[in-house]
């Protein structure tokens, strides 16, 4: 199959939640001398505190960190001061585990209308967007795959957030800005926030709570796999208001994923027991509809909102990306855990 054609590299790149799980692992594929996707051209790269800046700058000199929020106008402004020439903005910053449901919607949604304006003002050449699953919420059965005309049906306050989110970009293609989609579903890879190695810890004691027979059918992306999609993304000549699934080759089942996460940690050096915490599915609807309920309140509660939603199929369709973009997911579900292991061992947060 012949190569789909591509951008140059912009002169300069913006990328925002550079302290975040992908947005670590994308400025480090860019710094990276000797991997495919390294680039030599300025990139301004969006963090929280100093202390994040101060480790991002490590990377390589033409790597400038901001200390700001996408929420803030002001922090927007310093993100895009002195850029020239042609700008590529990477949209990773989100929230997905709030306090209050309010956080999801002021991050989600309030900031990408604010990055969204900030580009634009810019005159920036391509805006990438990474979404999520949620905004098309779960599917019918484990045989179904969400293709790229999938009609919205929000999963709960993250879901509406991030739906929400995905119309503020097509308004802003509607307006002229040049802008694009990618949808990733659940990821895993180094630079992992503390939720996944709490996972990693569960399936090592064999406390994982599997839902029935554990056959939901779940779409994973390996991070560098992502990593590829959206930089092919953010090349394609494809329109503006375009949208990609961004995914590992298959969806793998839930059962598959704990023996998957086991079989990786003791190839590690792990001992790991064998899962056999089974939960009815009437456990985790209860969860879910708890998890609604509180929601409704305005508040969340991480632990409900992940059980609830363990009982359902979430698994996506990456012909188009395939097709589109070239995309080829490099990296399988145990290969990739055992490269978040290994991450895991070296950063201290699994002995």
């Amino acid at each position: 199959m012949t190569a789909p054609a591509h951008r140059p590299v912009p002169d300069a790149t913006v990328v925002t939640g550079a302290s975040g799980w992908l947005g670590r692992a994308l400025l480090h594929a860019l710094a990276d001398e000797q991997g495919p996707w390294h680039r030599s051209t300025h990139i301004t790269a969006l963090v929280r505190t100093p202390g994040e800046a101060n480790e991002l700058a490590e990377l390589a000199s033409h790597i400038q960190p901001v200390v700001g929020d996408v929420t803030d106008p002001a922090s927007l402004a310093n993100l895009f001061d002195g850029l020239a020439g042609d700008v590529d903005v990477i949209h990773t910053a989100g929230l997905i585990h709030p306090r209050t449901v309010r956080e999801l919607f002021d991050v989600n949604v309030g900031g990408t209308r604010a990055v969204l304006d900030a580009a634009s003002r810019a005159g920036v050449r391509r805006v990438v967007h990474v979404s999520s699953n949620s905004p098309f919420g779960t599917n019918p059965h484990p045989g179904d795959h969400f293709r790229n005309d999938e009609p919205y049906d929000p999963y709960l306050g993250y879901g509406r957030s991030k739906m929400e989110a995905e119309l503020a970009v097509l308004e802003a293609v509607a307006d002229g800005l040049d802008a694009v989609i990618v949808r990733p579903p659940w990821f895993y890879g180094p630079y992992q926030p503390p939720r996944q190695t709490t996972f990693f810890a569960m399936v090592r004691g064999g406390n994982f709570p599997v839902i029935g027979a554990g056959d939901q059918a779940r779409s994973m992306v390996y991070v560098d796999n992502l990593v590829q999609g959206v930089l092919r993304a953010e090349l394609s000549p494809h329109a503006a208001g375009s949208a990609w699934w961004i995914a590992d080759a298959r969806p793998y089942q839930v059962i598959e994923i704990v023996e998957t996460v086991g079989r990786a940690l003791a190839d590690e050096g792990f001992d790991v027991r064998p899962n056999r915490l089974r939960l009815p599915e009437l456990a985790a609807r209860a969860a879910e509809s708890a998890d609604r309920a509180i929601q409704r309140l305005g508040r969340y509660q991480q632990q409900l909102h992940v059980l609830g939603e363990m009982r359902h199929s979430i698994a996506v369709d990456i012909s188009a990306a395939r097709r589109e973009l070239g995309y080829e997911p490099e990296i399988d579900l145990y290969q990739g855990m055992r490269r978040s292991v290994r991450w895991c061992v070296r950063e201290g947060l699994l002995r």
